[in-house]
């Protein structure tokens, strides 16, 4: 979601605490673990991770001009593929791990909050006096980095899975004892695209401000904040609100600052290893100068290693299973089988890399409906490359044709194979255990009421004229209209209905929006800042004005005449 400031910030659900016995005997008794979804299993991922764009015989029976938008609902395709697991399964355990050391009913989470709080009031901000202080409080918290070619899904991927998880929960009672705590699950921010630590900070409290209705960066990142204290102040809300894990995204940027480069990368460090937050680092290629330079904690910001994100193999199951499930969301009226040719010619255009075989699948049947053409070829495929993507087509040789040098020059889709840690080919396995389950679910009735609703939250997201609307209010109004009409209801009526009923609450918020601001400013108008205004304009003081208007008793009256 983007705000005033320019800030994208990824919002979650808000949830109140629900406690859940634990089957590892080390995450109970930990209201913040408990409080957590269950551990997910294979089947959970592929259920709450998945979307199927809905495209049927009917839509594919309309007029071309409708369908040139139906098409487009292919851009909501999610599919989970075994790097997708891989992640959640590091994800999962760094949360939950996270957590084992910030017990909030132990004694040492309250020591670290009262440390921080001290350094916070002597506004000095120094690793190795945060250390010192800490150095007999454990940190149970690990790191690790993401790091792969531009659309490759490295993003879409990470954000699917923390929208598995709550983002905020309210804790009230533990145990039938008072226990009044919000917890942030996770917060994920853009590193700045200057790689300047000050910005980093300010998007931080804007964040936790857009979520919580807080005022933090009014209150700690106005402009002469000096980088320290913010840090300080960063460290500080990261503990008292418990953030399971913090993701910084397009960590690339860093090389944008040589300065503040290892600042910054001390400064994760010091988050995982000092304050006990856990964080993920997600950079293209471009990031692994930053984790082979000379920067003695680059390594440690990735504690738990790296998962380097390669491309799908032209021969993997993967990519075979990506595509065929892909070439369902046809909207054309001549189905095209998916032959040995059309796989070939297709991955000679976007070498396996995900975000451009979407477009290319997209553009082609366009293509195909402005030339009158109702059928997916080879040479519809070839033209839509050549001449609906040339932006990107040098890179694309480059991959296509090996050429290192050349793929050097774009370091966006660099990837160093002597370092790549996660493997398609490992996951033969898996991939096959996870295309049988997917085919199983795909009619299921629960998937499919899951992916109109995640289908409506991104349409009605991007059409833009909902601005009183977040995407928790736009997916709490997509899952009660969802639930309401049947399962096989065509996606147009349901996308219309949802529209009109976003309008309505946009219009609601609005006016709301409107009577509050009136009533704050009648408040203020009539409160204690008017009254200071008085004195000011007519050159008395205050004292005056508030004694006058019976805010200040007379201490004679009220306290030495005896009654």
């Amino acid at each position: 979601m983007k705000n005033s400031k320019n800030i994208i910030i990824l919002k979650g659900d808000t949830e109140k605490a629900y406690y859940k016995t634990q089957s590892i005997e080390e995450y109970g008794g930990n209201p913040f673990i408990e409080a957590l979804p269950n551990i997910f299993s294979e089947d959970d991922v592929i259920d709450r991770f998945s979307v199927r764009p809905r495209i049927n015989e009917k839509d594919r029976s309309m007029e071309s001009n409708l369908r040139y938008h139906i098409i487009k609902r292919a851009k909501n395709f999610v599919q989970p593929l075994p790097v997708h697991f891989t992640l959640e399964r590091r994800l999962s355990t760094l949360i939950r791990r996270g957590y084992l050391a910030r017990n909030p009913l132990d004694k040492s989470y309250l020591q670290r909050l009262r440390i921080l709080n001290e350094l916070r009031d002597d506004k000095v901000y120094d690793e190795t006096i945060l250390e010192e202080r800490m150095s007999n409080i454990r940190s149970t918290a690990d790191s690790m980095a993401i790091i792969g070619i531009s659309g490759i899904g490295k993003t879409t991927g990470m954000e699917r899975l923390l929208l598995m998880y709550p983002q905020i929960i309210k804790h009230e009672e533990y145990n039938k004892q008072s226990f009044s705590r919000t917890q942030i699950v996770w917060l994920k921010i853009d590193c700045p695209y200057d790689g300047s630590l000050s910005t980093l900070c300010k998007s931080f409290f804007k964040a936790i401000d857009d979520l919580l209705g807080t005022r933090y960066l009014e209150k700690f990142g106005y402009a002469n904040r000096v980088t320290s204290t913010m840090m300080l102040h960063m460290t500080s809300l990261a503990s008292i609100y418990g953030i399971g894990v913090l993701v910084i995204d397009e960590i690339q940027h860093l090389l944008n600052s040589k300065n503040d480069m290892e600042e910054m990368l001390n400064f994760f460090v010091t988050l995982s290893n000092t304050v006990g937050v856990p964080t993920v680092l997600i950079g293209t290629s471009k990031a692994q100068k930053i984790f082979k330079g000379n920067f003695r904690q680059a390594r440690r910001a990735a504690s738990e290693g790296s998962i380097i994100w390669d491309r799908m193999d032209k021969e993997s199951d993967e990519w075979n299973f990506f595509l065929e499930t892909l070439w369902d969301f046809q909207c054309l009226k001549e189905i095209t089988v998916l032959t040995d040719a059309i796989k070939n010619a297709f991955y000679d255009e976007c070498q396996g890399i995900t975000a451009v075989a979407v477009n290319l699948f997209i553009l082609a049947q366009e293509r195909a409906l402005s030339e009158g053409k109702e059928k997916i070829t080879i040479e519809i495929l070839r033209t839509t490359a050549k001449e609906d993507l040339h932006m990107i087509q040098p890179m694309i040789k480059a991959l296509r044709n090996n050429n290192m040098k050349a793929i050097r020059d774009y370091e966006d889709i660099s990837i160093n194979l002597d370092d790549i840690t996660f493997n398609y080919r490992r996951d033969i396995e898996l991939n096959g255990k996870l295309e049988k389950i997917f085919k199983e679910r795909n009619n299921t009735i629960e998937l499919k009421r899951r992916s109109t609703v995640e289908n409506l939250v991104m349409d009605l997201g991007s059409i833009g004229i909902f601005e009183e609307l977040d995407n928790t209010d736009i997916k709490k109004l997509s899952e009660n209209l969802v639930e309401k009409v049947a399962v096989d209801e065509d996606y147009n009526s349901i996308k219309t209905m949802a529209i009109k009923l976003a309008m309505e609450l946009n219009e609601k918020k609005k006016i709301d929006k409107k009577i509050k601001g009136s009533k704050q400013n009648t408040e203020e108008s009539e409160g204690l800042l008017a009254l200071y205004e008085i004195a000011k304009k007519n050159k008395k003081h205050p004292y005056e004005i508030l004694k006058k208007e019976g805010y200040i008793k007379n201490p004679i009256d009220e306290f030495l005449i005896a009654k």
